[in-house]
Formats: structure tokens, C-alpha cells, sequence
């Protein structure tokens, strides 16, 4: 299959990346820019029908998006130009992440998917991570491309940018940090010291909502475009994309469709992690609770968005908007739009897609405003009531009670079991370290989730 000069590898061929950063690129392609391509692959055995889907038809795939009017409108990706095949060795991403032609080597893993403790450390108490340590495999992202990037020292084939698409805070640097102290374990010092040199990891913030592509996409595709797609994703119409301007070796014209590169993505950054992934989990398990099955079915629970609209107005604007150094966006006006956005019902996003990754959602998304609120010596009560959810929530998994299986890779299943077996359950998840960091055991924490509790408690009885 031909390829462009300029190759993006990315790992991680999930609906979102395939609804977010592929777009961008299918609309150089629609300006006559073919510069660039993507060629695609995963690093582990899931997806295989999708993979295949994938590369019966080329790359190629349809994708649907849809206003929260209703409106559904239906375009082909054809960013894609070719999908490896899994290989447990990942030998075919290893040979085309080493090629000089590949300039930029891009990944959506989620958050969960780096181990990192709050120090940007490895937290090695997790086993795919510890077996890549010790060589055994390449199940994570740092083994994957521990392999590729000594491969391409080897055959000294060029700079390259390691662009990671994830809702990790300062996620290029944090994942710059993980990748060097996972060299730096493994001994390979010739190796860091080339990355050093060689490589750039760019800070960027990525928006899209992407539910999981439901059993009637396809049949939607084929009678509104004609194509039998064994592949469609489908997404909401907002999209946006902000990147760091810090390549090590070329990059696309990004900016020519519709991407905001910055000096900083840091304002743009805080307020969607902090706004957009807090409240959207906020809904999720809130939803949950309440019965309900997705996130619009949520958003229409009055004390729900009362909850979310509370947290992001009392607490985040404030922190967010700190004295002398305001904030560039109109938070107020932000707020509003994403709950306008979670409110469309065309979407169907499950409660349960938002619900997962609990263990790394509280540390990364909501602790930060905790933490601010608590420095500036203000009352951190409506933020409270987004762990007093979560706790409630993972109460109902703890006793069974959840309508769906709750996925989570980073929280250890017995440790959370044991919160609910202490003397003081709501204590005992106060105190973790994993959720909280330098929070974990703080009085005015768990005072201030003890009242949400009660608050909670009264949500739960229809009050």
C-alpha cells in the first residue's frame, strides 16, 4: 500500500482516536494536503474484528456525528493509509516506528494506561508494567516504544515526536517523565540519553465526546451513505484540538484545519479536565445511582446538574481564576456549553463508558481543585460531592449492585473491597493514597466528604 512521505504511528486504533485526530488529518486530505498519513496499529489482542474491519477496507471507515439538534451528518476517513497486524513481538510496529519516514509516533492508551504515582513516577505495583521491566513483554506503552525508539537509535534513522492524545494532565510531559525513569530502571542509559536528545513530547488537550459505537451504527451508515462499513465510529459535532507547538521533525499544517497550536496548553487543559472530565463523571456516577442508563438521561435529573453546575461555579471558576492571573477562557460560558453538550440525547453515552477509570479520574481530575481550594483557604463543599458519589457508586460495586460491570486499571479490586470492611469505611477511602496523594488522611477532606455523604444520602432518596 503506497504511504506519504511523512508517517504518523499510531498505537491505539479506538473510536476516539479514529473520531478526533484521524479528522484532522482526512481534512488536510480534503485540501489537497497529502503529505502526511496515518498508519495504525494496537499493542495488545483486543479489537481484532474491529483491526480487521479496518483492513478489509483499506484503512478506510465511515464516521457519523450528530448536533444535539438531532442532525446526523456521514463522511469516509481515509487519514488511515494502513493498519498493521497484531503481533504479540509488536515486530511490524517496531519496523515502521524505525523508519526515518515515521516523524511522529502518536498513542491514545487512556489515562489509566501510564502508571504514574503524582510524582510522575512509575508506580510499579501493577504487573503488565513490572513485566515489561524486566523485558518479559511489551504490553505497555513504555515497552512498546522502549523497543521501537532502540530500534530506531539502532538504525539511526532521526528525531521523532512521541504525541500522546490522552486526558492525562500535562500528558506529554508526564509521559515523558514515565518513559525516562522506565529507561532509567531497565538500565538502558545509552538509550535515555538518545531519547533525550532525539525526541519531543508536546503537551496537548484533545475534546471529543466518543461513546462506544452502538449495534444500530451500522445499519444507520448503510441507509443514509450505501456503504456496508464493518467499522463506523460515530461522535458528537464539537471537536477540538489543542497542541504545544514543539515537534522534533515535522509535523502536519494542523492549524490549517482547525487546530489550536499554542506556546501553553496548560489554561486550555485545566479548564477541560477540571470542567468537561469532572462533571462528565460526576453524571456518570450520580446517573448511576439514580438508575439511569446514560449520560443525557442524567444531565435531566435536576439535582444532578444542579450538582455539576455547583461544582464547576462555586469551586472551579474561583480556582481557575485565581487574583492576578485569570483565566484566557470564558469559564462561565465553557460550563454551559459542555452540560448542553452531555445533554444530547442522539449521542446515547452510556453511564457506564464515563463511570470507569474511578481510581484514576479522582486523582486526576478532581484532587487538582481540592488542592487549590484548600491552599487558598476556601470551602471545598461543592467539590465534595464528586467523591461522596463515588463512593456511594463504588459502594454498589462493592456489594454487587451495580447494572454494569465497572472497569477500572488502576484500582487494586481488595483494596478497595477493604474500604467497606474498616471501621470507618468513608476514613478509609479518605486516607487512600492512590485517590488522594498528599490529600490521603487530610481532616478537612474527609469533613468535608462526610457532609457531602449526608448530601449524597438525601440525593438518593429523591430529595
Amino acid at each position: 500500500m503506497t504511504r506519504a512521505d511523512n508517517i504518523i504511528l499510531h498505537l491505539g486504533l479506538g473510536s476516539f482516536h479514529r473520531a478526533h485526530q484521524a479528522v484532522y488529518l482526512d481534512d488536510l486530505l480534503q485540501r489537497g494536503d497529502g503529505r502526511w498519513c496515518i498508519v495504525g496499529a494496537n499493542l495488545r489482542a483486543d479489537m481484532q474484528a474491529t483491526l480487521s474491519a479496518l483492513q478489509a477496507q483499506g484503512g478506510e471507515y465511515t464516521l457519523e456525528t450528530v448536533t444535539p439538534a438531532g442532525e446526523r451528518h456521514y463522511r469516509r476517513i481515509r487519514a488511515i493509509r494502513e493498519v498493521l497486524p497484531f503481533d504479540a513481538t509488536l515486530a511490524p510496529v517496531i519496523a515502521l516506528g524505525a523508519q526515518p519516514q515515521t516523524r511522529i509516533i502518536s498513542f491514545t492508551v487512556t489515562e489509566g494506561g501510564y502508571y504514574l504515582d503524582a510524582q510522575h513516577r512509575l508506580d510499579l505495583s501493577f504487573a503488565d508494567l513490572a513485566s515489561d521491566l524486566a523485558g518479559q513483554t511489551r504490553h505497555t506503552i513504555y515497552g512498546a516504544l522502549a523497543a521501537v525508539l532502540a530500534e530506531r537509535m539502532r538504525r539511526n534513522a532521526g528525531p521523532v515526536t512521541l504525541m500522546n492524545c490522552d486526558n492525562l494532565r500535562s500528558n506529554g510531559e508526564r509521559f515523558r517523565s514515565g518513559l525516562l525513569d522506565f529507561l532509567d530502571r531497565r538500565g538502558e542509559s545509552t538509550l535515555r540519553d538518545w531519547v533525550q536528545q532525539h525526541t519531543t513530547c508536546p503537551n496537548a488537550m484533545v475534546d471529543r465526546i466518543t461513546p462506544r459505537p452502538p449495534a444500530d451504527l451500522a445499519a444507520r451508515v448503510q441507509a443514509a451513505t450505501g456503504w456496508a462499513d464493518a467499522a463506523p465510529v460515530m461522535a458528537e459535532s464539537f471537536i477540538q484540538w489543542v497542541i504545544e507547538d514543539h515537534f522534533a521533525n515535522g509535523r502536519p499544517d494542523w492549524q490549517a484545519v482547525g487546530v489550536q497550536m499554542v506556546d501553553s496548553v496548560l489554561p486550555y487543559e485545566e479548564a477541560k479536565i477540571r470542567v468537561l472530565n469532572a462533571s462528565h463523571s460526576c453524571f456518570a456516577w450520580a446517573g448511576t445511582l439514580r438508575g439511569r442508563t446514560y449520560i443525557h438521561e442524567a444531565v435531566a435529573v435536576p439535582a444532578i446538574a444542579r450538582m455539576a453546575h455547583d461544582y464547576i461555579t462555586q469551586d472551579v471558576i474561583p480556582a481557575l481564576n485565581p487574583p492576578g492571573a485569570p483565566c484566557p477562557l470564558d469559564l462561565a460560558a465553557y460550563r454551559d456549553v459542555v452540560i448542553e453538550r452531555f445533554g444530547n440525547p442522539h449521542l446515547a453515552d452510556t453511564l457506564q463508558r464515563v463511570a470507569a477509570d474511578g481510581f484514576s479520574k479522582i486523582p486526576g481530575f478532581i484532587v487538582p481543585t481540592l488542592r487549590d481550594r484548600l491552599a487558598a483557604g476556601q470551602p471545598i463543599d461543592a467539590t465534595a460531592v464528586l467523591p461522596a458519589l463515588f463512593f456511594a457508586f463504588l459502594g454498589r460495586w462493592h456489594r454487587g449492585e451495580l447494572p454494569y460491570t465497572y472497569q477500572d486499571g488502576v484500582m487494586e479490586a481488595a483494596t478497595a473491597h477493604g474500604f467497606f470492611t474498616a471501621a470507618d469505611p468513608l476514613a478509609a477511602f479518605c486516607a487512600d493514597p492512590l485517590l488522594w496523594g498528599p490529600l490521603a488522611g487530610d481532616a478537612r477532606l474527609l469533613a468535608a466528604v462526610r457532609a457531602a455523604e449526608a448530601r449524597v444520602a438525601a440525593f438518593l432518596q429523591g430529595a
